[in-house]
């Protein structure tokens, strides 16, 4: 069944520009860490908190799509979405593997400073499985949810996430995904918003995600790797 006539559909370039960040980190998260001399406890903290910072991001935007996207696409979506949904859940679930190992491994690097390197090896698989699903996701997904999903119903996903973000770092994560955003595109996140917000967000999250990957990468322009 489709979605409710003469209402706004989504508009979904929102997710590429969370993707684009999301591959982003994750594919410079393997040097960053190998980077790290063993024992080195200060900058493990450094690595390891930006690390964890990624990794919930990414959970958070994955169990928001589990709750709010997936169970509408298959009441409206019919064959089209038959035929590829549950290839996504199932991409989700293994990511959550992922992820779980990753955490796991994430938190004895950071205790101890020691095995730097198979976190490191873990981040690579888990990025690998990451870029896969977001490539066919963009592919498949996108436009079924653009045929399907009311802009109100795209925006609960939004919500979602500010709901399970902490507050101290919601600019910080809004920079991250602004690096490399459209500026069209970050207008339009912003448009609902008010006033006060759409004038200080972006600056404050620029701001934040600079400062942040300066401490971090070494640099506030660490490298696009958003394709």
């Amino acid at each position: 069944m489709a979605a409710l006539v003469n209402e706004p559909m989504a508009d979904t370039r929102d997710m590429y520009m969370a993707h684009r960040a999301l591959r982003r980190e994750f594919r410079l998260l393997p040097g960053l860490i190998r980077s790290v001399a063993p024992g080195d406890t200060r900058r493990v903290e450094v690595v390891g908190a930006h690390a964890a910072l990624v990794c919930a991001v990414l959970h958070q935007h994955h169990e928001g799509e589990d709750l709010l996207l997936w169970p509408k696409l298959m009441a409206r979506g019919g064959a089209e979405a038959a035929a590829i949904v549950p290839t996504m859940e199932q991409q989700h679930h293994a990511i959550e593997d992922g992820y779980t190992e990753v955490t796991g491994l994430l938190d004895g690097w950071r205790s101890t400073g020691q095995g730097g390197e198979e976190l490191a090896d873990a981040f690579e698989r888990l990025t690998t499985a990451l870029v896969e699903h977001t490539a066919l996701e963009e592919k498949e997904i996108l436009p079924l949810t653009e045929k399907h999903l009311t802009a109100k119903e795209w925006h609960q996903l939004g919500e979602h996430g500010k709901a399970v973000t902490p507050r101290n770092v919601m600019a910080l994560v809004f920079g991250m995904a602004m690096y490399e955003g459209d500026p069209e595109v970050i207008k339009a996140v912003l448009a609902t918003t008010p006033l006060p917000v759409r004038l200080l967000v972006p600056a404050i999250g620029r701001r934040q995600y600079a400062a942040h990957a300066k401490r971090v990468h070494g640099t506030a322009t660490p490298p696009r790797l958003g394709a």
